[in-house]
């Protein structure tokens, strides 16, 4: 009978999919839970990952005009209430302030000061359309001060039920990008342009395919006129959101009097858009990428490229290991890759080799050296690509030094490929309600489903009841006649339609 092979995260992906991915989360050290339910604490791995893409995406920005600034995270409850589809879209998760002090509580411990109560409350930011609008009201006069294109780095809160590290947490990280323009024309363009930074981003630097797409009516941002996203695949074959672009129209301009002085003279409103992203891009690299031996990261976002494990059993071999791996170090830095210098780190930690090995392995470094005293000798090293499950092979340290970049390339590649072959194994077209319960039944491993829709009660009937979601209509996709599996009615488009995080 065959051995079982061993893994490093148990259960396997296979077993217990859900379980596997906050194993890898907890090996990687890269978050674990804190003392408030729902919130996590992102740990200096984790963050360093999260920084990479902030910087990425933040010179991705400003390339396109944009600034950063940053605004209050507390909001009048009246700013809500002035959009009326925007409170309703997120009422159910605002957490709310109704008191500015404590006082101590006769029975023991602390409350709220009676005397301290807030003449208004306020709400914790679950995101920053409306006080954003009443400050770029104060800011626009005459369509001289427009266009405006601000970014924001912040946490937001949404009160969520049910919570999983990174992909959905009640505090979270995120970039929220608002605009305002004097024509309708200028914000769609903008609202696409963010749409195409993100899938640019997603693809080129996580290793990650996306599809480009509208959101249907019932899936759009509360108060938008329309919605876009990026959709990706993750292993298990359910969906991803995993950055979205609004075109706001003029309803919060009306909610918030955006108003400016045209060239005619003409008092009007703005048209604004709003667009974000959050750490739940870091969910969906463990996702994409990520194997049973933990986590398998993309060489432009890890936070090292190469690590360099000194390997000696006597002190006598100890200095003469630690020097060669030193200046090999010196070495690499010097290399460039992405259009930055290498990251290189070397673990001297008092750990037994193999230990060792297998920290790195479950943090997903891209590219893994040991170096020992016959490496020394012979000038080389002992080189594994995470990619290839780890698996390495000597090679002289020249070889290896002036190759790094074009391996690293090679790394980044190998993961967008594989990512893109599993999503397309997972795609289909369907034509019938019959195929598509089929599809999407409990026990089969589902996918990507393109079929033909019109927006109704009855495609929100069955949806409901095989818990599946329309993901979006894809921008790149072609107008076809045909019929809606879901009512019968006449369609011209098709859409994504998957289960989803």
């Amino acid at each position: 009978m065959a051995k079982k092979p061993k893994n490093a995260i148990s259960p396997t992906r296979e077993e217990n999919y859900p379980e596997w991915y906050q194993q890898v989360v907890k090996a990687a050290d890269l978050a674990e839970n804190s003392d408030v339910r729902g919130c996590m604490v992102i740990k200096p791995w984790g963050y360093a990952i999260w920084e990479n893409i902030q910087r990425k995406l933040d010179a991705m920005f400003k390339a396109t005009g944009h600034e950063n600034a940053y605004f209050p995270m507390f909001i009048p409850m009246s700013f809500l209430e002035k959009e009326a589809e925007h409170v309703e879209g997120f009422a159910k998760e605002c957490a709310v302030v109704t008191h500015h002090r404590l006082e101590p509580d006769p029975e023991g411990g602390l409350r709220p000061a009676a005397s301290a109560k807030l003449e208004e409350p306020l709400i914790v930011r679950p995101t920053s359309e409306t006080i954003i609008g009443a400050t770029f009201s104060r800011w626009v006069e005459s369509y001289r001060d427009l266009p405006i294109l601000i970014n924001q780095w912040a946490n937001v809160v949404r009160w969520e039920l049910r919570t999983r590290m990174f992909l959905r947490t009640t505090e979270f990280l995120w970039q929220e990008g608002h605009t305002v323009h004097a024509t309708d024309t200028e914000a769609i363009e903008e609202t696409r342009q963010m749409l195409d930074i993100y899938a640019e981003f997603a693809e080129e630097t996580m290793a990650m395919p996306v599809i480009k797409g509208e959101k249907t009516e019932g899936e759009r941002f509360p108060g938008a006129v329309a919605t876009y996203s990026i959709e990706a695949m993750m292993q298990d074959r359910k969906a991803l959101q995993a950055g979205t672009s609004h075109f706001l129209g003029q309803n919060f301009a009306k909610a918030q009097e955006i108003k400016f002085q045209d060239q005619s003279g003409d008092q009007v409103y703005a048209w604004t858009t709003s667009w974000g992203v959050s750490t739940r891009l870091i969910g969906g690299l463990i996702m994409t990428h990520s194997d049973d031996d933990g986590l398998v990261l993309p060489p432009k976002l890890a936070p090292a490229h190469v690590v360099i494990l000194p390997i000696y059993r006597e002190d006598a071999e100890r200095d003469e290991v630690l020097a060669y791996c030193n200046s090999l170090k010196e070495e690499l830095v010097a290399q460039r890759y992405d259009d930055e210098p290498l990251r290189v780190r070397i673990d001297d930690r008092d750990l037994r080799g193999g230990e060792k090995k297998w920290q790195w392995v479950k943090r997903g470094v891209p590219i893994r050296l040991e170096v020992g005293p016959r490496d020394v000798a012979a000038g080389n090293v002992f080189a594994a690509r995470r990619d290839l499950g780890g698996k390495g092979e000597g090679i002289a340290r020249d070889e290896f030094v002036a190759g790094v970049s074009s391996t690293l390339e090679a790394i980044q590649k190998t993961l967008f490929d594989r990512a893109l072959a599993a999503r397309n194994e997972a795609t289909v077209t369907i034509d019938t309600l019959e195929e598509f319960k089929k599809f999407f039944a409990d026990k089969a491993p589902g996918g990507l489903a393109y079929c033909h829709f019109v927006d109704g009660p009855e495609m929100e009937a069955e949806l409901k009841k095989l818990k599946v979601t329309a993901r979006c209509v894809p921008i790149e996709g072609k107008e076809e006649s045909g019929v809606c599996i879901f009512s019968g009615k006449a369609s011209s488009r098709r859409g994504v339609f998957a289960r989803a995080y």
